[in-house]
């Protein structure tokens, strides 16, 4: 009947081809038939060997799978979590030009659609140890919530903080740093990025292995929050320590007007830390002609960050240091030096501007310390510094 059927419809005899296409149709139901015998074969295959599994090693693996893949779909559901919550470990692979391009993203609505703490980032840029750890740990007790600490030492060292020391693992990947040099302000840079890593970091600090906190953790925590400007020293000096270090070669990008002088030590708020780390307009002009006599890391960001965001600067320094003695260094105090009066000429002998109102609390750390002065900043922190 099929054979007429093609016949008529086409106006030509059957042919051979026809008679061929018509019997493989015919073969391929028992093909079919032979795949799905094949497919059952194999399902109960699988099911025999998971009932051995049930009866002789335990159901732990099927729930674990099980587990795995309920976790594996709230995940999918849940991606805003995966993106909003920090690295997991401060270590990873990442080069430099890697993590800035990753620490620079920004998003672009200002409101944030998830409960967020801001938090203050404590980023210590040392050589290796932490002599003036446990002051720093009676600091941060019991303000978990509001900050997070980075620590960039020289490669090779590994600080071996015990698991209940705030400072253990938080070292992140870090290359060898010269005084005077741009590697200096790469450290503090890959710092900066690091933190960025964290949605949750809204300030950041920068501090040596040789600071000190001045005052309890909420009055730090509510003056660099409140502040309207980022605390960053970027003054104009006319001497051969300021101008003197200028290099014409740097224009068009920099002129000699435009040439700042500043503490290293600064607080910067997030969008002047993103401003730092994705910058590549100044940065070769600075690595280039910015010579270790010029001291880089006293004018690159005080100079770059004048030109583009002058408006977001208070243009002074939180880290109060001592220059009084002289010399390339600041003065270093030791445990003679330590007392109720030293501390108090720092925290109340001094006029400064916060949110263009006068006041006298204008250092919130200081430095640099000697380790022989740990004990007796121990034994009477609370006197000093009210924790």
């Amino acid at each position: 009947m099929q054979l007429r059927i093609v016949a008529m419809e086409e106006g030509k005899e059957p042919t051979i081809n026809s008679i061929r296409v018509t019997n493989q149709s015919r073969c391929f139901p028992m093909r079919l038939l032979g795949f799905m015998l094949l497919f059952l074969g194999i399902c109960i295959g699988f099911s025999i060997i998971n009932m051995f599994k049930i009866r002789y090693l335990g159901t732990q693996n099927i729930i674990s799978g099980a587990q795995t893949l309920i976790q594996s779909c709230f995940q999918e559901s849940n991606s805003l979590q995966n993106w909003i919550e920090p690295p997991s470990t401060y270590m990873h692979t990442l080069d430099d030009s890697e993590l800035f391009w990753r620490a620079s993203f920004v998003p672009e609505i200002k409101e944030y659609p998830f409960k967020r703490s801001p938090k203050i980032a404590f980023m210590f840029l040392t050589r290796g140890p932490l002599p003036l750890a446990p002051l720093w740990e009676r600091f941060f007790k019991g303000n978990e919530e509001f900050y997070t600490i980075y620590v960039h030492t020289m490669p090779s060292y590994r600080a071996n903080f015990s698991t209940s020391s705030v400072f253990y693992q938080k070292q992140v990947p870090s290359q060898v740093v010269e005084w005077g040099m741009m590697s200096m302000c790469d450290a503090e840079r890959r710092l900066l990025a690091n933190a960025l890593l964290d949605i949750s970091n809204e300030w950041f600090v920068l501090l040596s292995e040789a600071c000190i906190p001045l005052q309890k953790f909420s009055i730090i925590y509510h003056y660099i929050s409140r502040s309207r400007f980022s605390f960053m020293g970027a003054f104009d000096e006319p001497g051969p320590y300021g101008r003197g270090r200028y290099d014409d070669k740097m224009l068009p990008e920099v002129n000699i007007d435009q040439w700042r002088k500043g503490s290293q030590w600064f607080e910067a708020n997030r969008k002047l830390a993103v401003d730092i780390i994705k910058d590549l307009k100044y940065y070769p002009k600075f690595e280039q002609f910015c010579t270790p006599d010029c001291y880089v890391d006293e004018h690159y960001f005080p100079t770059m960050l004048t030109i583009e965001s002058p408006y977001l600067l208070a243009n002074r320094t939180l880290t109060y240091v001592d220059w009084s003695r002289g010399g390339a260094h600041p003065a270093t105090f030791g445990k003679n030096d330590v007392t109720l009066e030293f501390f108090r000429k720092i925290q109340q002998h001094h006029t400064c501007v916060y949110n263009n109102q006068p006041t006298s609390v204008c250092f919130l750390f200081a430095r640099k310390f000697a380790p022989n002065a740990l004990d007796i900043l121990l034994q009477n922190s609370a006197q000093f510094f009210g924790y």
